[in-house]
């Protein structure tokens, strides 16, 4: 049997906010992009982990949700019709005649002029309470990201963990549930103090608890936890979220020859090419001297890759540099003029 082969411009590892961001840099300059992701819908660790926690720091935005990123990243790409290959994950790079050819663990087969890894941290799954029966509660009562606020609405709602995402999600679900407790195993927390200082307030005020103590039992049947055990007590709850942070892998990503520094891809912060020609790394997966783990600091990697990455993709081209704002070439292609 004969694979078929896709063709395009650039293939990008990781849908996520970066990667999304990276088709709109490349489709500026004429440049076709291919998304792999080993999710099943674009996003990344916003959609998946996040998608309704707000983020602060994305420019001209005051507040927005990691689905609401991703779906406004979606819209702003759509006239470059980029193709996703989701549920895979990139298994094997190989170096071709005219650039790169990925194999996917669904087998398909993809070959570009580059390659731009925008996987984030790698793989990641959430870290789970080191309870023995807490799979037999898992996406029934039991949660480790919330997808709708609403399923919360009246329910008995322990929380647990120390970090920002415990207590954002405490200050955010505080007034749709009936009652809610927050767990952490010392009376004192890693979120910002802003945000602890709120949650005090909300304790101070009988609006929700503190527990202090190690989670270390779940009771309940067919799916639906009862109560939580800790080292202290007791806790009645008819659900549960754990943040514990997450586990974070490189995935195959490791084995592509590609230098690596920590589980990190070293590149040029001229144009976060990496150590390999052709082969570039932005967002999370980077490191450089200096290097700041943020959403907008990606957008400003992805914009550098597209111009060195056109040089791979037109190689008898002079890139001409336009600015959105005057160029009515790029107003057309945007579909707004």
């Amino acid at each position: 049997m004969t694979t078929q082969v896709e063709k395009t411009d650039v293939t990008i590892i990781g849908a996520g906010p970066v990667g999304l961001f990276a088709v709109f840099e490349l489709g500026l300059l004429d440049i076709r992009a291919q998304l792999i992701d080993v999710l099943d819908r674009p996003g990344g660790q916003c959609a998946e982990l996040y998608p309704e926690k707000p983020i602060y720091d994305i420019p001209a935005l005051p507040v927005v949700t990691g689905q609401e990123l991703t779906e406004q990243l979606m819209e702003q790409i759509k006239p470059f019709n980029p193709v996703f290959h989701l549920n895979q994950m990139a298994e094997k790079l190989e170096k071709t005649e005219h650039g790169w050819r990925i194999t996917t663990d669904a087998g398909t087969v993809i070959e570009s002029k580059a390659v731009v890894v925008a996987s984030g941290g790698g793989s990641f799954s959430p870290k789970k309470p080191p309870i023995k029966n807490i799979a037999d509660f898992e996406g029934t009562s039991v949660f480790y990201a919330v997808r709708d606020k609403n399923f919360y609405k009246g329910k008995d709602l322990v929380i647990a963990g120390g970090g920002d995402s415990a207590l954002d999600w405490s200050l955010a679900l505080q007034p749709l549930a009936k009652s809610l407790t927050l767990v952490h195993r010392r009376d004192e927390f890693r979120a910002a103090p802003h945000t602890v200082a709120q949650m005090r307030n909300l304790v101070s005020a009988g609006k929700m608890s503190v527990m202090i103590g190690n989670l270390t039992d779940l009771k309940g049947r067919d799916g639906q936890i009862t109560a939580a055990v800790l080292s202290t007590g007791e806790i009645t709850c008819d659900a549960l979220l754990a943040f514990y942070g997450l586990t974070m892998k490189p995935g195959p990503v490791a084995g592509f020859g590609i230098e690596m520094k920590d589980g990190l891809i070293p590149v040029n912060t001229e144009n976060f090419e990496t150590s390999t020609h052709g082969i570039f790394a932005i967002g999370d997966i980077n490191w450089y001297p200096g290097k700041l783990k943020l959403i907008l600091s990606g957008f400003h990697e992805a914009a550098l890759m597209a111009q060195k990455a056109f040089a791979y993709v037109y190689p008898d081209k002079k890139l001409r540099f336009q600015y959105t704002t005057s160029s009515t070439d790029l107003q057309t292609k945007l579909g707004v003029k």
